[in-house]
């Protein structure tokens, strides 16, 4: 079993294209990946990018993805650190960082600069390396 923690960039691409997640793998993330993925959905139906009904789909998708939410003192402890030691404004990457390191075997990102950016940190994959494409 390979556990992955996923960003909201991944958790929303893998809901766009109803991506089915092999039963071999674990997907996790920090809690605040719900308030995240929220955001940005509510953002996209703002603008006119999305309607409303594709949006809740997408939601829908996501909660039944098994995904494991976690938000522990220990988890917050590690993504301060990691937070500091990369002279970071905020902790809320550090903490997907913070989860890998705890818990996952890779972190799983779609944003290349970011993923160069920590690489030296955590193990960072993509979405088709996660799928098996």
């Amino acid at each position: 079993m390979t556990r992955f923690v996923i960003g909201p960039d991944a958790a929303l691409h893998l809901a766009e294209v109803q991506a089915v997640v092999p039963s071999t793998h674990r997907l996790l993330a920090p809690t605040l990946i719900r308030s995240q993925v929220l955001s940005q959905l509510y953002g996209l139906v703002r603008r006119n990018e999305l309607d409303r009904r594709e949006a809740q789909r997408r939601l829908d998708h996501l909660r039944g993805l098994r995904l494991r939410l976690l938000g522990d003192r220990v988890l917050q402890r590690v993504a301060w650190q990691i937070a500091a030691q990369l002279d970071w404004p905020d902790t809320f990457v550090a903490e997907y960082l913070a989860l890998t390191r705890l818990q996952g075997d890779a972190f799983v990102c779609m944003d290349a600069a970011l993923a160069r950016a920590v690489g030296d940190t955590v193990k960072v994959v993509s979405v088709a390396d996660m799928m098996g494409d």
